[in-house]
């Protein structure tokens, strides 16, 4: 918006000021104007993300994104696309899901309702844990997110029913390098906290990975 309100009063901004306006410095945030609280993992580049409430009588006030803020953590700032997804049945399995490049993406995932057993799997070649993969429940209780970064797959398990979740994507859906590790490929043993009850076909029948056809070597 062109306009700045303060108590009641609006002070316009001028077409020639508009143009002269330069950009934030979204690189310079201090530790007094957070208000997100990033967790490193396991795996370089991966966190969770909780929010910074302040609350009072009313209730609370949270931030979900901020560029400024995941530009001062070197995190993906431009999303393309925000995704809904909603599993009736507890123990519905979705994953493990990745794109090859030039499509790869980054990810941001909340559960919104219920809540999930959120897991990533390292898959880039030239990471020091390659292969290895962290898990983390997230549910609409704790407010947690996590931070998917490109070269990853991402999947999870519902542990409730009704269990719904809205996540970010830095890239647009890619069919032609969409790729898939099953959620039990044996080379991976990713630990789930139960076996799964529902899971789609195109999920089981993924096959074991191959680095060909999983990393397009």
């Amino acid at each position: 918006m062109s306009a700045a309100v303060k108590f009641g009063a609006v002070q316009l901004t001028t077409h020639r000021q508009r143009r002269v306006a330069r950009a934030p410095d979204i690189t310079n945030t201090s530790e007094s104007e957070r208000t997100m609280i990033f967790n490193p993992s396991p795996l370089a580049g991966a966190c969770t993300i909780d929010l910074e409430r302040r609350g009072d009588e009313r209730g609370f006030f949270a931030r979900l994104f901020c560029e400024n803020e995941f530009a001062a953590e070197k995190l993906e700032t431009r999303f393309v696309q925000v995704n809904n997804s909603l599993s009736a049945d507890k123990g519905t399995l979705r994953g493990m899901h990745y794109q090859l490049a030039p499509s790869q993406e980054v990810k941001v995932v909340r559960c919104i309702r219920g809540s999930l057993w959120d897991a990533i799997l390292d898959l880039r070649p030239d990471s020091a844990t390659f292969g290895q993969w962290f898990g983390e429940e997230l549910s609409a209780e704790n407010r947690r997110m996590m931070y998917v970064p490109r070269g990853f797959a991402h999947g999870f398990l519902t542990l409730e029913p009704d269990s719904e979740v809205l996540y970010l994507a830095s890239a647009f859906y890619d069919p032609q390098r969409e790729r898939a590790v099953r959620w039990n490929d044996p080379r991976f043993s990713i630990g789930w906290p139960a076996e799964p009850t529902v899971i789609s076909d195109k999920d089981a029948r993924s096959p074991d990975f191959d680095p060909v056809h999983n990393l397009g070597e």
